[in-house]
Parts: structure tokens; C-alpha cells; sequence
């Protein structure tokens, strides 16, 4: 059987698990750390859960640049919102806006790639529509 990933749905996924991670889980699991569990300012956690997207939005775009489109904006767009997730881990008190605009950019981006992937002719010449 051969299974197709869809790297720019995983990063638009993984965006979208970051966000709800960093806004409504310290609303919504305060008790955790009663019970010796801490995610919620876990830098271990938060800087894996951003190798992570790095390495999936890489990844995603990378293959589209070169295997369907040679567009960079994707590439542009989504530095950007990488550049706010950076922001975030810096500029605490302005966590949850950076956040957002950081999710925003990345989506986008993938969102982006996607559809140039979708629209242009394939160049590789052992890639099937």
C-alpha cells in the first residue's frame, strides 16, 4: 500500500496544536501541576514542540519549492512566522500575541504552499498526479 503524507496538512496541524498548547492549556489543565505534571512552561517541551514545527515546515516546503512550484514566498512567509515563534520564547509578556501572529504566518504559509503545489505542473519527472 503506499501512503502519501501531506506535509503541509501535518504543519498546518502541528501550528494548530502549538496554539492550542501555548493559549488555552494553561486554562484549561491548571491542576496538572498538583499532580508533578508540568507542560504548560515546559521549556523542554516548548522548544521540542518548535524543532518540531521547523523541521515539518522545512520539510514541507522545501518539497513543494522544489518538486513543484520554485516560488520562495512560501519560504518568506513562513521565516516570518518562525521569527515570531522565536519571539515568544523571548518576549513572555507578549506570549500570546506573538503567538498568534507566529500561527497566522505559519498556516499561511503552508496554506500557500499548498495551493502552488496543487496549481503548477509537476517538474519532477517520477512525482504522479
Amino acid at each position: 500500500m503506499n501512503i502519501k503524507l501531506n506535509w503541509d496538512a501535518l504543519g498546518i496541524g502541528t501550528s494548530i496544536l502549538c496554539a492550542i498548547h501555548c493559549a488555552l492549556l494553561p486554562a484549561l489543565l491548571t491542576s496538572f501541576p498538583v499532580f508533578g505534571i508540568n507542560i504548560v512552561h515546559n521549556l523542554a517541551f516548548e522548544w521540542g514542540m518548535i524543532a518540531i514545527a521547523f523541521v515539518v515546515g522545512s520539510y514541507s516546503l522545501f518539497h513543494g519549492y522544489v518538486k513543484h512550484h520554485r516560488t520562495l514566498a512560501p519560504f518568506i512567509v513562513f521565516t516570518v512566522g518562525f521569527a515570531f515563534l522565536l519571539l515568544k520564547q523571548f518576549f513572555t509578556e507578549y506570549e500570546t500575541v506573538l503567538l498568534i501572529i507566529a500561527v497566522c504566518f505559519i498556516i499561511s504559509a503552508h496554506f500557500y504552499n499548498y495551493r502552488l503545489c496543487h496549481r503548477s505542473k509537476c517538474t519532477s519527472p517520477h512525482h504522479k498526479h
